[in-house]
Formats: structure tokens, sequence, C-alpha cells
């Protein structure tokens, strides 16, 4: 099954971002649900149902402090052809990303090359070039000092996500409080 390690945010902050997809909006944007707006921790890929236990009892081990966290800029990834247009995440996220990634080593999950950048994604570009640059980045630009406010990080999930051609579908396989 294909699963991820996720922290949500507060239903109140997901439906503000909500309201700020529908401002950023633009043909060949494909908007992430609001519901569905998560941070990524790690994502594992295919899971073989047999080792899904294990994967949640090495999660289940992890112990790190909770954090504030504050939902602070919008911007693009990567700079010349967006592909991703994001929230950023200002907040102590690498203690729990080191003992989330040293907790799955073991189990054979490579280590992140990219290191963590932490952020939740608001829509994906469909065919990224310069038409798109020009239309996306003026309304970036526009909330590039946006600020949405703090929450608490006290827990994440171990999430499994199935793709349907309505868009995916997340389920919760454990959750872990910090």
């Amino acid at each position: 099954m294909r699963c991820f390690v996720a922290v949500e945010l507060p239903l109140p902050m997901r439906e503000e971002m909500g309201r700020l997809q529908s401002r950023i909006a633009t043909d060949g944007l494909r908007l992430v649900r609001a519901e569905l707006v998560h941070v990524t921790m790690k994502f594992l890929g295919d899971v073989p149902q047999e080792k899904v236990g294990a994967v949640a009892e090495a999660l289940g081990r992890v112990k790190a402090a909770p954090f504030l966290v504050r939902v602070k800029g919008m911007g693009a990834f990567p700079g010349r052809a967006v592909r991703v247009v994001w929230l950023g995440l200002e907040g102590d996220f690498q203690e729990l990303f080191q003992k989330i990634e040293q907790a799955l080593s073991p189990l054979g999950f490579a280590p992140e090359a990219r290191g963590f950048s932490p952020h939740v994604t608001l829509g994906r570009v469909a065919r990224p070039g310069a038409e798109m640059n020009l239309r996306l980045g003026a309304k970036i630009a526009n909330f590039s000092g946006l600020d949405l406010g703090s929450f608490t990080v006290d827990r994440f999930y171990l999430k499994k996500s199935t793709l349907t051609r309505g868009g995916p579908i997340y389920e919760d396989l454990a959750g872990f409080p910090l």
C-alpha cells in the first residue's frame, strides 16, 4: 500500500487555506483539496502489507517534544518552471524529521537526499512553462507576506494514500503523540 508520514494542520487553518486557494486558482493549476492539506514528513512509497505493522511500531518509538509552527509566506518549487505552489512553515521540524528518518532507516527506507523543507502544498502545475510562471508569479507575490498564524504540532500520523480518478484518498493507519 502507498504510505507516507505526515503532520496534520488544524481544521480552521485548512479552511483558510481553501479560501486562499480560490484566490490563486488558474487554468493548469491543480489545487489540493483543503481537507487533504498536510505536511509530508516522509514519503514511503509502496509498502508491503506485511511490513506496515513494523513501520507503525518503529514510528511509535519516536520521541520528540511538541513544537510551535507558524504558517507564513507563499512560494513555488522550483524557481524557473513552477511545479508546486506552497505555504511556508516556520518551526522546528528538524528534530521530528531526523527521528522519523532514524526510526525507518533500519526497515530499509533510505534517508531523504534533499533534506527537509517544511511546507504544505496548495497546488501542482499540470504543464510548467513561462506562461504559467507569469500567471502564478503575480498571484504568489501578492501573498509573500501572508501569515495564517500558528499551531502546535503534538502528533504525527502514518497514512495510506489511495489514488483515484477523483484525487487521492488518505486514511490514517496510526497516530503517534509527541
